[in-house]
């Protein structure tokens, strides 16, 4: 069973599931600003959330970088600890200090998560991918719609307090952390331990022969009698030198492509956004009803979302659409429409149309971005989808750290809430006006090229 492409897989779900199911992460503000901690909202949304911005960036490219030279199993388990040391500090400290320590230790568990999503990769068949990604995917999904399901029932009945709800969240972490001792180490990887390519039938008696010659082993055989070719396939280990010569002659070679390029850019732009507003929506749900105990239904909206974020993402893959020559009108289009949602989510005084508003915001991104990622990988090789993916990503954090610095770090502007949520809300106006402007000159392009390919 251990040699089997099950194994692994089954593992890292298992993991992926009992890593994510948080509880207690719709209620952060509210636990937080709460008797428990006695922080104030300024203090959270200032002095403490900037600095999970600010880890992620500083430790994405050594992590990203760790992970394929340690073969990700190790990150894998590094992952589980940062976050089990995240939980802790949680749990039993208070002041603002250690709640910018937990938040440097979540931004680094963040980073790991390359370590989850590149795994796979390196112990399975090429033909497996698919399979192993939705599963390592859903699973994860599962996890946070389960723990926000399960952080609503909890907090709704009272049958947790919130630190009950933490220790228990801490004992899933110690059950993932258990299951990723059990991971198999990939005798590969994508870029510092590659697989040499199967030898010729010439190459293969040569390299028996002078092995036998030195000593160095006896000679494998298949059945007929050849040389077995899985046994002569070598792992090449490149030093730090050749791999960032590779990956930068990779990245010119990926970014070359302005159609790959025009997808990343909204990628970035995008993800940058989504993230600020993930991240500080629980303190505009405070804004608009301090008054009522509206937080109780957190984790609810979560849940909702998470789910319908899933449904439109699996939909995409049954729309038959020609996103060449459409996609960037779609990204233009859908982006105002999240702009529309976070301005209503701003100036709403309803609780109920601000959760709605951010359930469709959340969908339209998750839709679009599961468009953008299949647009980027149908040409591309698992290597340069990883560099692709690991660079719009860094340019999303270096935009966040932009973003986070001067709008809302109170070392910056230090906007309240209602500002910073008009300055995303104009922001994914930016982008859609950018990438509808856009749209419109590629298909005015496109129908002028097919009119005179007609008359001719």
């Amino acid at each position: 069973m251990r040699s089997d492409w099950k194994y692994p897989t089954i593992l890292l779900c298992i993991y992926g599931f009992f890593s994510t199911v948080r509880p207690l992460e719709p209620f952060l503000i509210p636990y937080l600003t709460g008797p428990d901690k006695n922080l104030t909202t300024e203090q959270v949304n200032n002095q403490i959330f900037p600095v999970w911005t600010y880890s992620y960036l500083s430790v994405l490219v050594p992590v990203f970088l760790l992970t394929d030279w340690l073969r990700y199993m190790p990150v894998v388990v590094f992952q589980c600890v940062m976050i089990f040391i995240t939980q802790a500090l949680l749990l039993w400290t208070a002041s603002v200090p250690a709640m910018q320590a937990m938040q440097f230790f979540c931004g680094v568990a963040t980073a790991s998560d390359v370590a989850y999503f590149s795994y796979i990769y390196s112990v399975i068949d090429l033909k497996r991918y698919r399979k192993a990604t939705s599963y390592s995917r859903s699973v994860q999904l599962l996890g946070y719609t389960v723990g926000s399901v399960l952080g609503q029932l909890l907090v709704s009945f009272d049958l947790m307090s919130y630190n009950n709800i933490l220790v228990f969240t801490l004992v899933l972490t110690a059950i993932a952390l258990l299951t990723s001792f059990f991971l198999p180490v990939p005798q590969k990887s994508m870029f510092f331990h590659q697989r040499r390519g199967r030898q010729t039938a010439a190459e293969q008696s040569n390299a028996i022969n002078a092995s036998l010659e030195d000593g160095g082993g006896e000679m494998v055989e298949s059945g007929e009698g050849e040389p077995d070719a899985e046994k002569l396939e070598s792992i090449i280990t490149q030093s730090c030198g050749q791999v960032l010569l590779q990956l930068w002659r990779d990245f010119r070679h990926c970014y070359s492509s302005r159609q790959l390029l025009y997808w990343s850019v909204w990628w970035a732009m995008a993800t940058c956004g989504y993230n600020q507003t993930v991240n500080y929506v629980q303190v505009l749900w405070e804004h608009v009803q301090p008054s009522q105990n509206f937080s109780i239904y957190n984790g609810g909206v979560e849940a909702v979302s998470n789910l319908l974020s899933a449904a439109t993402a699996y939909g995409i893959g049954f729309t038959e659409v020609r996103w060449e020559q459409w996609g960037e009108l779609a990204l233009g289009g859908f982006s105002g429409l999240s702009a529309a949602s976070l301005f209503l989510m701003t100036f709403t005084g309803n609780i109920w149309v601000c959760y709605s508003g951010y359930v469709v915001f959340k969908s339209l991104y998750m839709t679009l971005i599961t468009i953008a990622m299949y647009q980027i990988a149908a040409d591309l090789s698992m290597e340069r989808y990883a560099l692709v993916f690991g660079a719009n990503t860094f340019g999303a954090l270096a935009l966040q750290t932009i973003i986070t610095s001067v709008v809302v770090d109170s070392r910056g502007l230090g906007l309240a809430i209602i500002p910073q949520f008009t300055v995303y809300s104009s922001y994914f106006l930016v982008i859609s006006v950018v990438f509808l402007l856009r749209g419109l000159l590629v298909s005015t392009k496109k129908q002028k090229r097919d009119n005179s390919s007609r008359q001719r």
